[in-house]
């Protein structure tokens, strides 16, 4: 089975890609070195292997490439998601919500917030 999970640059960059929409290696190795030191190699690298992976596509402008995102934010999650509650909580999001209220991980406003959402939902 070919796991969809994004290791946590790859993530990184993802977050990055989807917020700005359409980003070269330069706008997001820019970004990273804000908050990081990273070599710009190392970005050029990850995105390529995103682009493999299917979840960048690149296409040229004024000699550089831009890379969008392929596959929607709200998908990548939620694959994501389902990957990481499928072996550890037995595919239940109830146990993982329980094992986020029992371990104080969700404010009181959090949930509520949620409460709320599910009352909407119905």
């Amino acid at each position: 089975m070919k796991t969809s999970t994004l290791a946590k640059q790859e993530l990184e960059i993802m977050k990055i890609v989807w917020r700005l929409e359409n980003a070269t290696v330069r706008d997001v190795y820019e970004t990273l070195r804000a908050q990081r030191k990273i070599a710009y190699t190392t970005v050029m690298t990850m995105m390529k292997i995103l682009e493999k992976k299917k979840y960048l596509k690149k296409r040229v402008k004024d000699r550089a490439y831009v890379y969008q995102p392929a596959r929607p934010k709200d998908q990548v999650i939620k694959s994501m998601l389902h990957e990481f509650v499928s072996p550890v909580f037995n595919g239940s999001a109830q146990l993982l919500l329980v094992h986020l209220v029992k371990h104080r991980e969700l404010s009181e406003k959090d949930i509520q917030a949620i409460a709320r959402m599910i009352r909407q939902s119905e």
